[in-house]
């Protein structure tokens, strides 16, 4: 082989193995990235743009004008549901059903101040119509009630505890289309709701009457934690919001005036936040008194909203299965100020 001809030999092989080596680099860093190969739980990154929701959000006041524009009757058997989410082709309902209720002690038992009660945890997943396709079982032992449960674009994430303060519970992560359950870790104490931060990768929980916050990588290790310094209302389900934000809605039962009842009845307080996942403070909270059918203020328990550009849309599931109509998901929409 002459000396030209081995050059050149060696110059294709060298320029093909730069290729291959090009081609290596670019497919890693595509299955880094979000949708392609891995998702923002996996890679704990997401560039996000889309802030339409903050930016509604941030325009609602106890005058925004909301409307009930629909109601869908769940026909089967829902319990007491907690939480709700949406994916393209399914509904996720969270609920407990109770098969023995806690009991309060008179004093405290190593650390509680009731019984565990006995239950079964349920992930209820319908078609877009609400017509019920599965029932996946979560739980173990003492720790059968599930939470408010968020959707991360590739996973719904339902954190399941004991029906009491200061307990323990297991995170689950359920993929939204296999419905395959992995049970992810088990924490201290009793958290009630989760969302998956897609800025950090990291998961933040809220304790029993979301009077705790605290922040998990994947693996379950505490990274930070911090009081609620709100007592407005007691957050049930909240969902994450671009960007590194959590919109949660929930419930306070407050008791009456002596006339209608004075401490033996109480007056529900519903209400929404917005909560900025950096700084941990409430950046904007308004009141929400829309009643259900069985006379449950509608921000009870599940509770998603989705924004296009100002117009709002609120998707609540507020009473159990036993009461009123059954469970039925209403849905308000709500047109707020463009921002200027």
């Amino acid at each position: 082989m002459s000396s030209k001809t081995t050059r050149r030999a060696i110059t294709t092989v060298a320029s093909l193995i730069l290729a291959a080596a090009a081609i290596a680099s670019t497919t890693a860093a595509q299955a880094n990235e979000p949708g392609k190969g891995a998702s923002p739980a996996e890679t704990g990154t997401h560039h996000e743009t889309d802030t339409a929701l903050a930016d509604a959000f941030n325009h609602v006041d106890r005058n925004t004008a909301w409307q009930q524009t629909s109601k869908l009757k769940l026909n089967f058997p829902t319990y007491h549901t907690e939480g709700i989410a949406y994916t393209q082709d399914h509904i996720f309902l969270s609920a407990v059903q109770i098969t023995e209720p806690t009991v309060k002690y008179t004093a405290p038992q190593d650390g509680y101040d009731r019984t565990p009660g006995k239950g079964i945890g349920h992930l209820f997943v319908m078609d877009r119509s609400g017509n019920l396709q599965q029932d996946i079982i979560l739980g173990e032992g003492d720790m059968y009630h599930p939470g408010g449960i968020d959707f991360d674009g590739t996973n719904v994430w339902v954190p399941v505890a004991q029906y009491r303060p200061n307990s323990s519970a297991i995170i689950y992560k359920v993929d939204a289309t296999t419905l395959a359950v992995h049970k992810q870790f088990e924490v201290k104490d009793h958290f009630g709701g989760i969302v998956l931060d897609k800025q950090t990768g990291h998961l933040v929980g809220n304790t029993w009457g979301s009077r705790r916050f605290a922040e998990w990588n994947l693996q379950g290790k505490q990274l930070s934690t911090w009081e609620n310094p709100n007592y407005f209302i007691d957050y049930q389900d909240c969902q994450y919001v671009p960007n590194a934000k959590m919109l949660c809605a929930g419930v306070t039962n407050l008791p009456q005036t002596p006339a209608a009842g004075g401490t033996t009845a109480t007056y529900e307080l519903g209400g929404m936040a917005m909560i900025d996942l950096k700084s941990h403070e409430v950046s904007r909270e308004v009141p929400f008194q829309r009643w259900s059918t069985a006379g449950h203020v509608a921000t009870r328990n599940p509770f998603k909203m989705t924004a296009d550009g100002n117009h709002l849309t609120m998707k609540v599931a507020p009473d159990n299965g036993e009461e009123g109509n059954g469970t039925e998901i209403l849905t308000y929409e709500a047109d707020v100020a463009p921002a200027k």
